[in-house]
């Protein structure tokens, strides 16, 4: 990995910026991260990359909510049991749709949804900032392998006209 410091750099300070954030904003802080790593998880890119991660994260949302609804709607742990097997069959067709190809993102939202007992509030607003921040870090990484590649060349430069 040529890039490693640049890497390390953007994602320890657009970490820090949302463990911050999150606390001033009182947002569940590891659920935004697990929205960036279901970013840089999935193999899009840029924009696009930044919506399969919000897409699948948020279908995986539904879904979660859904097992949560419907069992304690049906009162019986047999069909609780059934209703998981049962949805968890959809969460992985739904990824025939290209718009859902990334089934782990879809596994990642619903287990949120679990361990938040289904709090839409506490959920939706870290994980769609999440994403946003993995794109962030893409970015930043982007443009400081740019800076980094561009004032070693210029060094180069200089120490050829040197000698």
């Amino acid at each position: 990995m040529a890039h490693r410091w640049q890497i390390a750099i953007s994602a320890g300070l657009l970490a820090s910026v949302w463990a911050g954030l999150a606390d001033v904003l009182h947002l569940v802080t590891w659920v935004g991260f697990l929205g960036c790593s279901t970013f840089f998880a999935q193999t899009n890119t840029g924009v696009k990359g930044m919506l399969m991660a919000m897409t699948t994260n948020l279908s995986g949302v539904f879904w979660g909510w859904l097992i949560i609804a419907g069992s304690s709607t049906l009162g019986s742990p047999i069909i609780s049991y059934a209703l998981t097997g049962i949805v968890t069959a959809f969460m992985c067709l739904q990824a025939s749709n290209k718009n859902f190809a990334f089934i782990p993102g879809t596994f990642i939202g619903c287990c949120i949804t679990f361990a938040l007992n289904a709090d839409l509030a506490a959920i939706i607003p870290p994980l769609m900032i999440g994403a946003v921040l993995g794109y962030s870090m893409s970015l930043l990484t982007s443009l400081l392998i740019y800076l980094t590649d561009k004032t070693a060349a210029s060094i180069k430069d200089d120490a050829v006209k040197e000698m």
